[in-house]
């Protein structure tokens, strides 16, 4: 009997952990939402009649959109991502102008989104009315703070959405969610019948999956005549910043390389933006010196970052602070143990870098430049995740996302494909009012930007190879910047290790070979000339180099052919021409 006793306690404790079991994975498991828990409140406003022909019909006719909900719909009641808030507040008179131009302009308005509470995260989660569902990734969250605006384009509820952008509040969740999203410049869309953050780094951004639609939207919301697309002439790729990145480097910037040389023939130029803001921002280096760690590999970009953080929290308590002491038990305790923080006194120091700021990119990126820096630096995080709480975690994510917050310039995240089944993205910065040369950049740049999303992820280039070519042309940057120098038997030393690393580009020998000519090594800078003609045959400077190296080595003939080969390739080459004319002499 002590036997079956003991089995039917056995079987009852099985029974009782399996129970446990299936209660904790219907607990893990979310349930299925028709719309992903995106919208907080379905509307339907109607845009006016069509005009009658021979008219042009309405801008944005055919297109469904929705807004993050601290945008103001006259006879709603905006929550601004809290319950509490709404208890306290009545129905709205007015409808946002933004909201009114895009309904008038043809589009038809379904919806009010899911935003962070009081807009004040960049996580995506909600306790009142819950975290919306990441439709790239389930398991992950979906950014905030317009968490709900991304997931309702992202899972195709609608064709574009509404959100705002403090210190991220568009691009974090557009990278995460995998779509478009675009932040303009500051102050350039009108801020009235929004509610407020941080007034001087909001604006309101949206998002698309298509850059027709997402520039469409764009030319309403800022009043832009159509002309002539005007192409980039610089792009320039922050390497520090893709250092920072938890994603491979090159799995993010080498699609924008492919995609710059494909479509304007020109390559990408490299910089490091922490020197250059250092370099560019006085104010920021004296605020790094107590506010950015010591350790960290970009000190000016992490000042940067605690300054907007200081310039959001200042400005947030201004805007809100007496509502939150009247409603603090049902505020989010984050939101109030962050804003009862001691505050800084260096607030006009954060202002100034702002000025600065914007001066700087602009020196840069002039009329026709475009940076490219990583949208976030690594995979969303998991739902819960202990990260979401970590200072490090907030203080790496807003580092990328200051740039353009404090400069005030525009800014659009791209996605690029996915990264252990999450979506990655990088972004494109353009000056502050820049905003049509950005919009018209991506409609020209995104199918082709696809394009080599598809092909690298159907690459078989093994890893090992593909960082052996990443380092490879990191080493031939550090030789160019030696023969710049001057720094010739240096110069030697880094191409021949880029050579060793990835021996089929005719650059790398057509490079060693003009630091050869300066050792006066002809024999060699013939060698590495030849071998960069057969690997491309319409490489002008290795035919120049070459025949250089020949005249030097006495070889009149044979340098006399190589000229002439340069001249076929680039029948304008004044080298080639006066190096014929010299030779010819020689022959009289």
């Amino acid at each position: 009997m002590a036997s079956s006793g003991a089995s039917a306690n056995l079987w009852v404790l099985l029974g009782l952990g399996i129970a446990g079991v299936l209660l904790a994975a219907r607990r893990l498991r979310r349930p299925a939402r028709p719309d992903h828990g995106a919208f907080i409140a379905r509307l339907e406003l109607l845009p006016p009649p069509q005009p009658p022909p021979p008219q042009a019909p309405h801008p944005l006719t055919g297109l469904c959109f929705a807004i993050a909900d601290a945008l103001h719909v006259s006879g709603y009641i905006t929550s601004f991502g809290s319950l509490e808030w709404a208890k306290t507040h009545d129905a709205d008179a007015q409808t946002s102008p933004v909201v009114s131009t895009l309904v008038d302009g043809g589009a038809i308005c379904v919806g009010k989104t899911v935003i962070d509470e009081m807009a004040y995260s960049i996580h995506g989660e909600n306790k009142h009315f819950d975290t919306p569902t990441n439709p790239a990734a389930p398991d992950r969250v979906p950014g905030g703070c317009s968490s709900g605006s991304a997931v309702a384009v992202a899972g195709g509820m609608v064709d574009f959405a509404l959100g705002i952008d403090s210190i991220g509040g568009v691009r974090i969740p557009g990278a995460y969610c995998g779509v478009l999203a675009f932040r303009p410049s500051h102050a350039v869309v009108s801020s009235t019948g929004v509610i407020p953050v941080a007034p001087s780094l909001d604006t309101i951004g949206w998002f698309a999956r298509d850059p027709s639609v997402l520039r469409r939207v764009g030319h309403l919301l800022l009043r832009l005549p159509y002309a002539d697309i005007r192409p980039p002439r610089h792009f320039y790729v922050a390497d520090d910043c893709f250092e920072l990145s938890k994603i491979p480097a090159r799995r993010l910037t080498q699609v924008v390389t492919k995609s710059v040389e494909k479509l304007f023939g020109r390559q990408v130029s490299r910089v490091n933006l922490d020197k250059y803001l250092a370099s560019k921002i006085p104010s920021l280096r004296n605020y790094s010196n107590g506010h950015a760690n010591g350790d960290s590999k970009s000190p000016s970009l992490l000042a940067l970052c605690n300054a907007m953080r200081l310039l959001h929290k200042c400005e947030f308590k201004d805007q809100h602070m007496e509502w939150i002491n009247s409603a603090k038990p049902a505020v989010d305790t984050r939101i109030v143990n962050n804003l009862s923080e001691d505050g800084d006194s260096d607030l006009d120091v954060c202002q100034v870098a702002r000025n600065e700021t914007r001066l700087a990119l602009g020196a840069l990126l002039k009329d026709d430049g475009i940076l490219v820096i990583p949208t976030a630096l690594g995979c969303p995080p998991k739902l819960n995740a202990k990260e979401l709480s970590s200072e490090s975690y907030n203080s790496q994510t807003l580092c990328l996302s200051s740039l353009a917050s404090m400069s005030g310039c525009c800014q659009v995240s791209i996605p690029l494909g996915t990264h252990d089944k999450c979506p990655i993205s990088v972004s494109f910065i353009a000056r502050h009012g820049g905003d049509r040369f950005l919009l018209d950049t991506i409609r020209t740049m995104y199918a082709t930007i696809q394009e080599q999303v598809e092909i690298l992820a159907k690459s078989n280039v093994s890893s090992k190879q593909a960082m052996n070519e990443e380092a490879a042309e990191a080493a031939k940057e550090k030789g160019n910047a030696a023969f710049k120098e001057k720094q010739w038997q240096k110069a030697v030393n880094i191409y021949t290790e880029a050579i060793k690393l990835n021996g089929k580009i005719a650059t790398y020998y057509s490079n060693r070979a003009a630091a050869f000519l300066e050792l006066t090594n002809y024999r060699q800078a013939e060698a590495d000339c030849t071998s960069a003609i057969e690997l491309d045959p319409k490489s002008v400077k290795a035919y120049l180099r070459r025949g250089t190296a020949r005249e030097m080595m006495g070889y009149y003939k044979e340098a006399v052919e190589d000229f002439n080969h340069a001249l076929v390739l680039e029948p304008m080459n004044k080298t080639a021409g006066v190096a014929i004319n010299r030779l010819k002499k020689l022959f009289q």
